[in-house]
């Protein structure tokens, strides 16, 4: 790591010592080597296109390397060198990743808050106590300079979330809470604002702590503290991430913590760099992402545990699989809770067809007949494999199209730069692996085309990536177009297995019968 690492404070009026990377977007972790990584692609000429693949997988899979090597090398407490088991991690760490970097994509790409139609479900722990939501932040009897802040980052009146979670937050006594939200939803500058209320800068030690599942989505939370924060110089923010190193015996003074569990848990118990039994405010962020990995589910209650008893406990997660439930209620004792009504996503504005081919490049053709028949103001076309998305990518730009490919092997800044240039109309037409699924909302795409269908690891139909695949062209009111490629007896079999589930018919389409095409398209 960069020399820059080596002091943990950062002055919130300035941000003056950060991580390496902490500057403007999250980097991530892997960056700080120093390995030139080509710019995202857009539009490129068509020989440089394969070439640009090329250079951008090499260029990821040298991080990603570096990024291995550098995590399965651990020194100890006492700077020995442990080296861990690498195939027993490998699982974990593939799941982990993608569910990390959606996360961090998320936040990237997200220029403002989504408009969330979900209805909020409050649980009180006390059903007793009355109930009320806020629609103005000057309800909430915030210090001045934290509404400052507040309205500084363009926040006019609260988000759903916040609507009701900052009552239960910011009361006296304080409650802990359980809350659902998706991202976009303004949960972090919720829980950022619940820990600046608690915060007695007059204090110096750590006061709040904010457990993050990962390096670069710390580095996002710590930016969201610094916009609110900007009129309140004197509070203090510090970063326990892989690679801040402090000397042995110090004492950190700065008034909030947010960091991995791992390093954490390193700095409240071996190293004693945080006293736990004065913190007062403890957030555990993104929980679903947190328990993928190995090793943090541990460390995280293992920390709570050290914790007072009056210390409020806040815990944010985007789904509640049961594995999630049975985590929080082990680190937030009796808990408040807010629950997102999910909206039914329904494909009954969506036209669904397939088309019959034998292979790869009848898959082309029968794309490029139906390009040539109908309009189409942007698509997204869903491949299985990275090679697959690349082949076809570069095979559309020599038919002249503006093509932008997303794959999973960039990086999470590559991704946001792409998807930017896509929702921009930069590009008319995305090629992506399954990596784009989800959470990615283009109101332009009107046709959405899986060159391959989508199947879990077994080999099975993956319903719920279908709904979301094709979810995203009926949204927003609008009809919208689904065409799924078929080019083998196991890809029919899927194909009827999807319509059965969802009781919807496919209907069979042509493409080499121009005039079938074009009635679909009207």
């Amino acid at each position: 790591m960069p020399e820059r690492m080596t002091s943990p404070s950062v002055g919130l009026e300035l941000g003056l010592l950060r991580p390496h990377g902490a500057h403007d977007r999250a980097a991530p972790a892997s960056e700080s080597a120093s390995t030139s990584v080509s710019p995202a692609p857009g539009t490129m000429a068509t020989d440089s296109w394969a070439l640009a693949v090329d250079e951008q997988e090499a260029a990821a899979e040298s991080l990603s390397n570096l990024h291995l090597k550098e995590e399965k090398i651990k020194p100890d407490a006492n700077g020995a060198v442990v080296k861990t088991n690498a195939n027993a991690e490998k699982a974990d760490e593939e799941e982990k990743e993608d569910r990390a970097a959606q996360s961090l994509l998320n936040k990237l790409i997200r220029s403002n808050l989504v408009d969330n139609t979900n209805q909020v479900e409050v649980l009180q722990r006390d059903p007793n106590s009355p109930l009320y939501s806020v629609k103005s932040f000057e309800e909430l009897r915030l210090k001045p300079q934290l509404l400052q802040g507040v309205y500084a980052m363009g926040f006019n009146r609260p988000s759903k979330i916040q609507e009701n979670a900052l009552p239960l937050m910011l009361a006296e006594p304080p409650q802990n809470l359980i809350a659902q939200s998706q991202s976009g939803t303004g949960k972090t500058a919720a829980f950022v604002l619940a820990m600046l209320s608690q915060v007695e800068p007059a204090h110096r030690y750590p006061q709040c702590l904010c457990l993050s599942p990962t390096y670069e989505l710390a580095l996002q939370t710590g930016k969201v503290i610094e916009q609110m924060g900007k009129f309140y110089p004197e509070l203090k923010l510090a970063y326990a991430v892989r690679g801040n190193k402090l000397e042995r015996g110090q004492k950190i003074s700065e008034h909030i913590v947010i960091g991995t569990p791992g390093t954490v848990l390193d700095w409240c118990s071996k190293l004693k760099f945080i006293d736990p039994k004065k913190i007062k405010v403890f957030v555990l962020d993104e929980a679903d992402v947190m328990i993928a990995t190995q090793g943090h589910q541990d460390q995280s209650i293992r920390i709570q545990r050290m914790l007072p008893r009056n210390c409020q406990m806040l815990l944010f997660s985007a789904t509640f699989e049961d594995s999630v439930w049975k985590f929080a209620q082990k680190v937030v004792p009796d808990p408040n809770i807010i629950k997102l009504k999910r909206e039914e996503e329904t494909l009954d504005t969506i036209k669904q067809y397939y088309v019959l081919c034998n292979n790869r490049d009848e898959k082309f053709q029968a794309l490029c007949n139906l390009y040539g028949a109908i309009t189409i103001a942007q698509a997204m076309i869903f491949c299985h494999t990275r090679k697959t998305a690349s082949w076809l990518a570069a095979e559309l730009s020599k038919e002249g199209h503006q093509v932008a490919l997303l794959s999973g092997e960039m990086m999470v800044e590559q991704r946001a730069a792409v998807i930017e240039r896509f929702r921009e109309g930069k590009e008319k037409v995305l090629v992506t692996t399954n990596v784009c699924a989800r959470g990615i909302d283009v109101e332009q795409v009107s046709v959405v085309i899986n060159f391959d269908l989508p199947v879990d690891k077994d080999g099975n139909p993956d319903n719920e990536t279908y709904l979301h695949r094709i979810g995203r062209t009926g949204r927003f009111g609008k009809r919208g177009l689904a065409v799924n490629m078929v080019d083998s007896k196991h890809s029919m079999n899927i194909l009827n297995r999807i319509q059965e589930h969802f009781n919807k018919k496919i209907e069979r389409l042509d493409t080499d019968d121009l005039d079938e095409i074009e009635k679909i398209a009207n």
